[in-house]
């Protein structure tokens, strides 16, 4: 049975999109489903921010097929594993847990690395140079989870 990963932003365009692409790049597809939602449907069914399939794309990681989607609570049962890019949607997340099971599947992504920082920013309202931060923040966090699930 697959490992299923969750990762989560609130408009599933610029970081959640990009932490699927970059953990997907690092582990096995017949072991690791990874996937993506956001905690809130301003985007639904749209392909992810011009700037993070560009800057996927300079690392040679395709997500311009994905499909921005809205996180359920249904999600809780599906994955595994759900990282939140910030303290927000981590809130937004738990908010939709029903039991300790479903609470003990979510983290914050930067809990995984020691960057000194806790939250992803987000790179929406900034420049390019924004998203290319966010790529090595996500990048760095999605090597030590892809370690761990390749090792399993």
């Amino acid at each position: 049975m697959k490992t299923k990963v969750l990762m989560v932003c609130l408009g599933n365009i610029c970081r959640s999109p990009l932490a699927e692409g970059i953990l997907e790049s690092k582990v096995d597809p017949r072991q690791v489903l990874v996937d993506s939602a956001g905690t809130a449907g301003y985007h639904l069914g749209k392909s992810p921010d011009r700037r993070s399939i560009a800057v996927a794309r300079k690392y040679g990681i395709a997500i311009e097929h994905q499909e921005c989607r809205k996180f359920t609570d249904r999600d809780l049962d599906d994955f595994d594993f759900i990282y939140a890019m910030d303290r927000d949607n981590y809130r937004n997340i738990l908010a939709l847990a029903k039991s300790e099971a479903h609470r003990g599947k979510v983290k914050l992504l930067l809990q995984e690395v020691d960057l000194g920082i806790q939250e992803v920013p987000d790179p929406y309202y900034g420049g390019d140079d924004g998203f290319e931060h966010v790529f090595h923040m996500i990048n760095t966090a999605c090597e030590t989870i892809a370690n761990r699930l390749n090792q399993e």
